[in-house]
């Protein structure tokens, strides 16, 4: 996919699709079934939803997609939330639910000498990296992340590649970089770009993604 970037402080939804539309634009050509991953009801506010409903239209008639809101271990949303979200116009069977206790699967493990390094000795224990099956199964040709770069009191900022590790992973890995960013302090990390818990997912990713 294409990086594009927009600068502006009245961002237009006609700006926003033409540059969905670029990240797109060079797709090989066998890319059949896609699943897009947008932060759930509780991100409301960060317009993921519209971007989700813009990128689904745009797919729609070349691919199968799939949408699977990132809940981490949050209530699945309903309907009513769905289509205030993402809109009406997307059927429901398109919808999964992230279901963290029975569809996750261990991808690796983050050791305990780096978690130690990382928090600056106040912790010391292993944390499995655990996602969702389909993320790993093959199943999809093409998976989207979709999300807001914003503040976060467990992370520093949120989404990147929390959107894989917490809204689409098990419960050993939310739980444990969560407690590690209570440990560490979340007066230090809020806001924060590199703090211990990212670390912890971009180990998680650069080893097993």
């Amino acid at each position: 996919m294409n990086n594009i970037i927009i600068k502006s402080d009245n961002i237009s939804d006609l700006q926003i699709k033409n540059a969905l539309h670029k990240s797109i634009s060079n797709l090989n050509k066998e890319i059949k079934k896609v699943l897009l991953l947008p932060p759930d009801f509780t991100r409301f506010h960060s317009q993921a939803g519209k971007i989700t409903a813009m990128y689904y239209d745009m797919l729609k008639d070349t691919c199968h997609v799939d949408i699977m809101p990132a809940i981490g271990t949050h209530m699945p949303m309903t309907d009513t939330e769905i289509d205030k979200m993402y809109g009406k116009d997307i059927p429901k069977e398109r919808f999964i639910v992230h279901d963290w206790k029975n569809d996750i699967v261990k991808i690796g493990e983050v050791p305990e000498t780096y978690v130690k390094e990382v928090s600056e000795e106040l912790l010391d224990f292993f944390i499995d990296v655990e996602v969702n099956r389909r993320l790993v199964n093959s199943e999809y040709d093409l998976i989207i992340s979709i999300g807001q770069v914003v503040p976060h009191e467990v992370v520093g900022m949120a989404n990147y590649n929390k959107n894989i590790f917490v809204g689409c992973g098990g419960k050993h890995m939310i739980n444990s970089s969560h407690y590690l960013g209570a440990v560490y302090g979340l007066e230090r990390l809020m806001g924060k770009d590199h703090s211990p818990v990212r670390k912890v997912y971009d180990y998680a990713e650069n080893n097993f993604l």
